[in-house]
């Protein structure tokens, strides 16, 4: 399968360096991605996530909550959108036939309803919680603005699937290839999980969505930015559940060759996956030589 790697519009948090450690000062806004995956498969284009969509470019106050829009300040560029990269890259938005979701999570669910015709593949606690918009967290985090596609959703047990890698619970979706997995990852929300894609051989990727945060927590002495320890606090529902899935995570990055592990914001691990800047768009063809600062290649594919 070919792997392209899309940042489908970054955040930048307040706090800057706080946030990021890339940034120069406090006082700046800081720069997270959001990290999505599209895939080549025979079943037809598959996306992992959709970050932000055209909707939320348009009228993002009618679709993500001030709390947010506050925080988080959204880069809105319309470019930047699935749907656009897609273009860009010569294919057809129609031809998107699957979504699997990590998450309900604004930044991770606001494209669906750029691509109505897709089936959408996620956990069924996950549907369930952030349908019952219970606290006043969830009501900022979970949009039901951007769900109007969710008759096409199709919701999968937690507590079905087998083993990968040392994580239980491990399922294959329906009218999917046995390469593509939904690991149960607990913690950021009751029904996070990661993704994971084989893509020749041996070899997987493993997108860990936000399970963590920063690439540092993947490190033998793990360490993560006071803004984004603070972050995560604020929106974890199982803590017990994420730390351990973080130490099975940060196991599985230092012991395997055959895995790589990266988590959805994080800009290092994008630029590294991608081979480009996370503020250009995917495109086929690029002159990077063009972009500053820009030294990669432009050929975000994995074989």
């Amino acid at each position: 399968m070919i792997v392209h790697h899309l940042n489908c519009i970054s955040t930048c948090p307040l706090g800057g360096r706080l946030m990021d450690r890339r940034t120069r000062s406090l006082a700046e806004r800081g720069l997270l991605t959001c990290h999505c995956l599209l895939i080549e498969a025979a079943a037809g284009l598959v996306l992992v996530d959709t970050g932000f969509g055209l909707r939320d470019v348009a009228n993002p106050r009618s679709r993500i909550s001030r709390f947010f829009l506050g925080l988080v300040s959204p880069d809105f560029r319309e470019e930047m959108t699935a749907i656009r990269q897609l273009e860009r890259l010569g294919f057809d938005p129609r031809d998107v036939r699957h979504i699997v979701l990590s998450h309900l999570d604004f930044d991770h669910a606001g494209g669906l309803d750029d691509f109505p015709q897709a089936t959408v593949h996620l956990l069924r606690v996950e549907r369930d919680y952030a349908l019952e918009q219970k606290t006043w967290i969830d009501r900022q985090r979970f949009r039901p603005q951007q769900w109007p596609t969710s008759a096409n959703w199709r919701v999968y047990q937690a507590s079905d699937g087998e083993t990968w890698n040392g994580f239980a619970r491990v399922q294959q979706f329906d009218g999917l290839p046995s390469e593509l997995l939904m690991v149960p990852l607990r913690g950021h929300t009751f029904g996070h999980a990661g993704i994971a894609v084989q893509t020749t051989g041996d070899k997987w990727l493993f997108n860990a969505a936000d399970a963590y945060f920063h690439h540092a927590e993947m490190h033998a002495n793990p360490h993560c930015t006071p803004g984004l320890r603070f972050y995560q606090w604020m929106l974890e529902k199982d803590r017990t559940a994420r730390f351990e899935n973080q130490r099975r995570l940060r196991e599985l990055a230092l012991t395997s060759r055959a895995v790589t592990v990266f988590c959805s914001h994080d800009v290092t691990e994008f630029e590294r996956l991608a081979k480009r800047p996370a503020n250009m768009p995917a495109r086929r063809a690029v002159d990077m030589s063009a972009a500053p600062h820009a030294s990669r290649s432009s050929d975000d594919r994995i074989a």
